[in-house]
């Protein structure tokens, strides 16, 4: 990579515009692929770890939830509460089953206790709020969402939206194209459909080189011939992806190109380059966006929070630790409810703090 980059050196003057546009290309492309490379190689280790150590205390966290919920809810039977108390343990038995449910749905004890204390039964509040969630991306995004006698679950719900936007984006791009197709180009767009011309030229003539030196079926020698086979596969696939830099670090690795000539490059020449460049900064960073945003949905990551894939451990530090003092807590829960005194007391402070809950959603 560094053999890329264009000095004054070699050069021969100061770098033009174009020339420091390149090098500034260059290392930005190399360093958002060095993150790329880190998320692939570190990823499977932290799922791996992740599994193996915070999954089990997860689960242990639920199993301690779903035992108290039914400790409290065996409350109930129990003369000596007064009304307010007696309010609160049902309003904490439906609120943690609830939750609960979000975990597995498909619990029926869960889904008793919810039924027991709920207004309406867990399976008609589901295909309630599905039915609103529906209408609401409806009212939103003006799209037609269909009969929703199909969408049980939630995800029906988010393929029918997927599929739906699929359409209208087709839909428009092709009358998109359609106007396109019947106005005259603007001397600006037929400027940049000339340079994306040339700057795909640009990439197939290095292609072209490349194939001519390296093709196999040119060389007699078996152990060679492997290893341009090996060689092709990787010229093919940069050139399919329109990866300029692989292109041109090939090139690098059987010298049929220095810095040298990089920097004795035209400032037309370097302008295409520069272009195709550009794109595949584009792209690479794209594609760090795509897997930043697909580890924060599967792990549950804040949405915008900068993930650094070299130091995904730290999420793992934090998540149990913040799970062994759930989990305390929970099994100090269950342990006071034996306590009839101590009970109280603790309900006491369950019913302060859902009224200030209460009041914050409703100040915020």
């Amino acid at each position: 990579m560094a053999s890329l980059q264009i000095s004054s050196r070699t050069s021969g003057s100061t770098l033009t515009p174009e020339q420091k546009r390149f090098n500034t290309l260059i290392r930005q492309i190399e360093q958002a692929r060095q993150i790329v490379t880190a998320w692939q190689e570190n990823l499977p280790l932290f799922r791996q770890t992740y599994v193996q150590v915070v999954l089990p205390l997860q689960n242990s966290f639920l199993a301690a939830r779903r035992e108290l919920v039914f400790a409290l809810d065996s409350l109930l039977d129990q003369p000596g509460w007064t009304r307010t108390e007696r309010a609160t343990l049902r309003d904490l038995v439906f609120d943690t089953a609830a939750e609960l449910l979000e975990a597995d749905e498909d619990d029926a004890a869960l889904k008793a206790l919810f039924d027991k204390y709920g207004e309406v039964a867990f399976d008609t509040e589901k295909r309630q709020n599905l039915h609103v969630m529906k209408e609401m991306t409806e009212t939103f995004t003006g799209l037609d969402l269909g009969d929703s006698a199909d969408i049980l679950t939630d995800e029906d719900l988010f393929r029918r939206i997927s599929e739906r936007m699929a359409e209208a984006a087709a839909a428009n791009e092709a009358k998109r194209a359609s106007r396109a197709a019947r106005r005259r180009k603007t001397p600006a767009e037929q400027r940049r459909e000339a340079e994306a011309q040339l700057a795909t030229q640009s990439i197939r003539e290095i292609y072209r080189k490349l194939a001519s030196a390296v093709h196999p079926d040119r060389e007699p020698d078996p152990v060679r011939r492997e290893s341009k086979t090996a060689m092709m596969q990787k010229i093919n696939q940069a050139y399919g992806a329109n990866d300029l830099l692989t292109l041109l670090e090939m090139q690098l690795q059987i010298e049929q190109v220095d810095a040298r000539q990089v920097a004795g490059a035209s400032t037309q020449r370097l302008k295409h380059y520069n272009k195709v460049l550009t794109e595949q900064l584009a792209e690479v960073k794209a594609e760090i966006e795509r897997m930043e945003h697909d580890f924060n949905i599967e792990f549950a990551v804040e949405p915008g929070s900068a993930m650094n894939p070299r130091k995904l451990g730290g999420l793992i530090d934090e998540r149990t630790r913040l799970l062994r003092t759930e989990l305390a807590e929970q099994q100090r829960d269950t342990r006071i409810l034996s306590d009839r005194i101590a009970t109280k007391r603790w309900l006491k402070e369950q019913r302060k703090a859902m009224r200030e809950e209460q009041l914050y959603g409703e100040l915020f």
